[in-house]
């Protein structure tokens, strides 16, 4: 496993994200939270994983709640990071949250927490000083944000006198605003952008056909319509042309290519343990200079950044 660390955080490339794990919306079902979800996290652990993140709005606390469970039996030095969504602006109320998580993960101290995404109508001094408070207090470890721009996230970190290690954010090779200004960002300050959504839900997998849909939350997405699954087409052509001189999949290679960016990390999902393995084995893959340009001009045709 490969590992990349930047403002004294130090994570496994590949990560696990458990927004599925208990979230009704994706149709996994009861044997899946109950059962899989564990072996997921347990061979995640075998295979060096160390970053595995969910937040307090996954499942109503549930995803959290699994995870902790997962993790209660094992050492092994990991980086759990969870989310706080600032719906309110009560003083005192993202503390609490905080507190609530780490109870519900089992965890004496948040390893990162995160403001799921910036509203408004909660200022964000108030909830860094709030957080700050808590980092100062040991209830966390690291502050981070998500779903923000780099003008917010900079003016966080005017505002506090915590750093906030990090930014998570949808990138995958069909949606690439991020790299434009956060990711240069992060790596010129030495800060780290976690990648959500990177293999689109499965749909760069190359799995699903206008006959073969997904199901659960995911078949509402209008790249999983009939016509976004035809407009995916040449990407995935391309993922497994590239693919063939790796022996990798084109999941593999999609994955390979959000690594490929220094100080950023990835969080795909999982549902079994076949397909967290064959997601951590991407953060082997090392793509040349010329797959990359290739893999964004097939993307750039499709899904053109705007």
């Amino acid at each position: 496993m490969r590992y990349v660390e930047a403002a004294g955080l130090k994570v496994s490339a590949v990560g696990l994200g458990t927004w599925q794990f208990g979230s009704r919306e994706w149709g996994y079902g009861e044997a899946y939270a109950n059962h899989d979800a564990r072996l997921i996290v347990e061979r995640a652990l075998e295979l060096g994983v160390t970053l595995f993140d969910t937040a307090e709005v996954y499942g109503s606390g549930r995803s959290e709640r699994i995870l902790g469970e997962a993790l209660a039996s094992s050492r092994a030095n990991v980086v759990v990071a969870t989310k706080y969504a600032p719906t309110l602006p009560i003083p005192g109320r993202a503390a609490r949250h905080l507190r609530a998580s780490a109870q519900r993960l089992g965890r004496d101290a948040i390893d990162l927490y995160q403001v799921h995404f910036p509203n408004p109508l909660v200022p964000t001094h108030q909830l860094l000083e709030e957080l700050e408070a808590e980092v100062f207090a040991g209830g966390a470890r690291a502050l981070g944000v998500s779903n923000f721009s780099l003008a917010a996230w900079r003016a966080a970190e005017r505002t506090g006198h915590v750093p906030i290690v990090s930014n998570q954010v949808h990138l995958s090779l069909v949606v690439r605003r991020s790299l434009r200004e956060l990711v240069p960002w992060a790596q010129a300050n030495d800060r780290l952008v976690i990648a959500y959504s990177p293999l689109e839900q499965g749909l760069l997998a190359g799995t699903y056909t206008t006959t073969h849909r997904p199901r659960g939350v995911r078949r509402l997405r209008r790249a999983f319509s009939p016509t976004g699954l035809l407009r995916a087409r040449p990407v995935l052509d391309e993922l497994r042309r590239v693919g063939t001189r790796y022996g990798a999949s084109p999941a593999q290679v999609a994955l390979a290519w959000v690594l490929s960016h220094p100080n950023v990390v990835a969080i795909p999902g999982a549902s079994s343990v076949s397909q967290l393995e064959h997601n951590v084995e991407a953060g082997a893959l090392s793509l040349t200079n010329e797959d990359v340009v290739r893999l964004e001009a097939s993307a750039q045709a499709a899904w053109p950044v705007r």
